[in-house]
């Protein structure tokens, strides 16, 4: 599955920072391209370094890095049908910090999994993760018109956020259960931890804004 937009509302403002985020790790990926491969080692979440001290900047530059062209299309188009609505929802300023700490505490997770592990971890999965938990409880049935693959054969479909979000994080749950080690520095208890973390919070972010909520 993989989703396309969101079909059951409108935007009231231009998603500023949604496209600033986007923007910014499109940058920082071509940025990457041009680095050596300690570049990349020397800016990623390595676990073992932030439990004893050592690069904690880390965990604001590895939100911004991606491991391959794959990776960043995957998380830009996911932040892209989930950010602009919860950017219209809570406000510009509020979404940016609330994206930051999901990925500060999708870190948190993935380091408390495995604190010894010196396995680079690294891209903005784990942000985009609260992101897509806080829309789960804030938009359970707006429909996402989602791509659908099976083998060589292929539609486009109308999938209610809750049961789509909801099978994403099944499978995350799925892959973290196999193995605590990540596939290409994605980090799979992240992705969990960032979740979790929006769907605790992304209620509360909108409580203001209830009148707002409803579908156009």
């Amino acid at each position: 599955m993989f989703p396309l937009s969101d079909v059951s509302r409108h935007l009231h403002s231009r998603p500023v920072v949604t496209i600033a985020l986007i923007v910014a790790n499109i940058l920082v990926f071509a940025f990457e391209l041009s680095q050596p491969e300690n570049f990349i080692l020397a800016w990623s979440v390595i676990p073992s370094d932030i439990v004893s001290g050592q690069h904690w900047a880390t965990l604001l530059t590895a939100m911004f890095m991606h491991g391959g062209f794959m990776h960043i299309i995957g998380n830009m188009v996911f932040l892209w049908v989930f950010g602009p609505e919860m950017e219209d929802a809570v406000g510009r300023t509020k979404y940016l910090l609330f994206y930051l700490a999901g990925g500060l505490v999708a870190w948190a997770a993935q380091i408390a999994a495995d604190p010894m592990s010196m396995t680079p971890n690294l891209g903005a999965s784990g942000a985009i993760a609260a992101v897509m938990g806080a829309f789960l409880v804030t938009f359970p049935r707006d429909r996402i018109r989602t791509f659908l693959f099976f083998g060589i054969f292929f539609t486009v479909r109308l999938i209610p956020a809750m049961f789509l979000i909801g099978i994403w994080f099944v499978l995350q749950l799925i892959s973290a259960g196999i193995s605590t080690e990540q596939m290409g520095g994605v980090a799979y208890v992240a992705h969990i931890g960032g979740l979790i973390f929006g769907a605790v919070t992304g209620r509360l972010l909108t409580w203001s804004n209830t009148a707002d909520l409803s579908p156009d």
